[in-house]
């Protein structure tokens, strides 16, 4: 999975595709209006998918990881949905990762691990994937 080119914004919601950098910042494209925009480093904050994190006890899981593991027990396992009470979605969780660091990984993280994930299913999976083929 290449989540190189996927970035969060900070005010901005959902992921956005990077293509191009400028020294002042970035120019995103929004994965469903396909319209590009620029963002200055001055307003906003920008987080690329590929140095995101789960904490466990014992090391660090890549976001991409944890995502192909939600799509191989999707079938058994869905991910609920985000507004979800706090307890069903810790043990939603930990059925996907049984280990990880509950002091450290807060229920926001994991809605907006399941948000990414719905959002990437939907918009740019295939995106990801292909790129991983080539």
């Amino acid at each position: 999975m290449k989540l190189d080119s996927i970035v969060a914004v900070s005010g901005l919601p959902g992921l956005y595709l990077l293509v191009a950098t400028r020294p002042n910042g970035l120019l995103i494209e929004n994965f469903e209006t396909n319209k590009r925009q620029f963002v200055s480093i001055r307003k906003h904050q920008f987080t690329p998918l590929v140095s995101i994190g789960i904490y466990t006890y014992t090391d660090v899981i890549n976001i991409d990881e944890v995502f192909e593991k939600i799509d191989s027990l999707a079938s058994e396992n869905p991910p609920p949905a985000h507004q979800e009470k706090a307890e069903d979605l810790r043990a939603w969780f930990k059925t996907i990762i049984a280990d990880h660091d509950e002091d450290r990984v807060h229920i926001n993280d994991i809605r907006k691990v399941i948000k990414w994930y719905a959002f990437l299913k939907t918009h740019a999976w295939e995106m990801i994937h292909a790129e991983e083929e080539e």
